[in-house]
């Protein structure tokens, strides 16, 4: 870990209590339940082993889409994501999908992220190619669907910064969209993932 990342890593815990008073404004909801317009389980995940996933392995359970980076102040995001998906393992799948989008914050390659989430995070939940997850011709196809209601239904917010999440019900319809500064063990999010 860099000296960077150590200091990052230490002013986690304040950046999450600076995004706890900016509230519900942090979270949006599928409140009307709207169906997706095209299939999630139609798309598959190219992950960092270079193996593909389907998405239609996860039907049943519930997902949790992050897109990450090794060298952001939310970085400490990826024990608390490690901790939900053990807590919840039979019900949830959480997928991270590191991106270099914002500031250059994920330079590093594909084996180069996985070493770092496991050895600094303990992460054992699904990593993703490193990807583009911002609108564009290049956007993860993925993350195209998520950001864009007319294949999702309702929800056009694309990541604003490192660790956006995105979570999909048992069925594939996607339910929230929660700000990167809403921590993945918030009460909004665990009661969303319940």
């Amino acid at each position: 870990m860099t000296l960077r990342q150590q200091i990052l890593k230490r002013i986690y815990p304040l950046l999450v209590f600076i995004g706890k008073g900016r509230g519900s404004a942090q979270v949006k909801k599928n409140n009307e339940n709207r169906p997706p317009f095209h299939q999630v389980y139609d798309l598959k995940v190219e992950l960092n082993n270079s193996s593909v996933l389907p998405l239609s392995q996860m039907a049943g359970k519930k997902i949790l889409l992050v897109n990450t980076a090794s060298d952001c102040g939310y970085t400490g995001q990826y024990a608390e994501l490690q901790q939900l998906y053990e807590q919840n393992k039979d019900k949830l799948v959480v997928l991270g999908f590191p991106s270099n989008n914002f500031k250059e914050q994920e330079k590093g390659s594909d084996e180069e992220i996985a070493q770092f989430c496991q050895v600094n995070y303990g992460v054992t939940f699904p990593l993703a190619k490193k990807s583009n997850v911002t609108p564009g011709p290049s956007q993860n196809p993925l993350f195209r669907w998520l950001s864009h209601k007319e294949e999702n239904g309702w929800n056009d917010k694309a990541p604003s910064w490192n660790f956006a999440k995105y979570l999909l019900n048992e069925q594939g319809v996607l339910t929230h969209y929660f700000e990167p500064s809403v921590s993945p063990l918030s009460k909004e999010v665990l009661a969303a993932v319940k």
